[in-house]
């Protein structure tokens, strides 16, 4: 094994307790695991085959050659600031929307970001081979490790640049969290009225099927797509003592009611 199939990791959360033992089950050996909560850093630690825990950002002895900064995005940049890297060490963070140059200040100029489009939740086990993997950098020799890394763990693999890895991380935002707390909502709007949510979810289920199978804009149904209007008061008054789910109840509304006014 050559070193640079080694790795190590700044940081424990949702995305690191993944990414790294699908690094590391793909022949990347994982050597290193540094938390600002060591105990998150040991949980990891243990999913591992020859990990450790690291208590300070001091690489300078490690035998990796790239550190994957899995961290929440306001702390990426402090990190670059305060880690000390072996000689021609790759660092790359894993940010959707954060830009590559958040890492200058780090002591070397092997750059690059490794991006899994997933969301990722500790408890919840993912197929790695399936999650599309965005890889940005400026220089051949980190294109080629990180190439080689994420066609390790994945069989969608691209090179991308900052402004589309910014377009694809909103597009992800409005797929992913804001259709989440959808469901929360339609969720809280169950519960309030003592009714199961458990009813909601064969609908669920269809319409996120459907949208993938036919696409969104031939998916849409409801009452805003139909244009019928009657309907759309009757849920706003029924929203009427929740003025903020009111008003966002109105806003998508007007928009799906806007893009298809042609069509009904």
């Amino acid at each position: 094994m050559t070193k640079a199939m080694f790795v190590s990791f700044i940081g424990s959360g949702n995305l690191a307790w993944h990414l790294a033992p699908a690094l590391d089950n793909a022949g990347f050996s994982v050597q290193e695991v540094y938390s600002r909560n060591p105990t998150h850093a040991e949980a990891l630690v243990e999913r591992l085959y020859d990990a450790e825990v690291k208590v300070t950002l001091d690489f300078s002895t490690s035998t990796s050659t790239v550190f994957v900064v899995a961290t929440p995005d306001d702390s990426i940049q402090g990190i670059a600031k305060e880690i000390i890297l072996p000689e021609d060490a790759v660092l790359v963070h894993t940010s959707g929307s954060q830009l590559l140059s958040v890492l200058d200040f780090a002591a070397t100029r092997n750059l690059g970001v490794f991006y899994p489009l997933q969301t990722f939740s500790k408890g919840r086990k993912v197929e790695f081979n399936e999650i599309p993997v965005f890889v940005e950098c400026e220089n051949k020799t980190v294109e080629d490790v990180l190439m080689a890394m994420a066609r390790g763990i994945s069989k969608s693999v691209y090179k991308i640049a900052y402004d589309e890895r910014k377009a694809l991380h909103v597009a992800a935002v409005f797929a992913a969290n804001f259709t989440n707390h959808m469901l929360l909502l339609a969720q809280e709007i169950m519960k309030e009225n003592s009714l199961s949510y458990d009813w909601l979810k064969p609908l669920i289920a269809e319409m996120i099927t459907k949208s993938l199978a036919i696409g969104p804009e031939n998916a849409q149904t409801g009452p805003a797509r139909r244009g019928d209007l009657e309907t759309l008061d009757r849920h706003l008054e029924f929203l009427q003592n929740n003025e903020s789910i009111g008003e966002l109840y109105k806003i998508i509304s007007q928009d799906i009611v806007d893009r298809y006014t042609d069509t009904i």
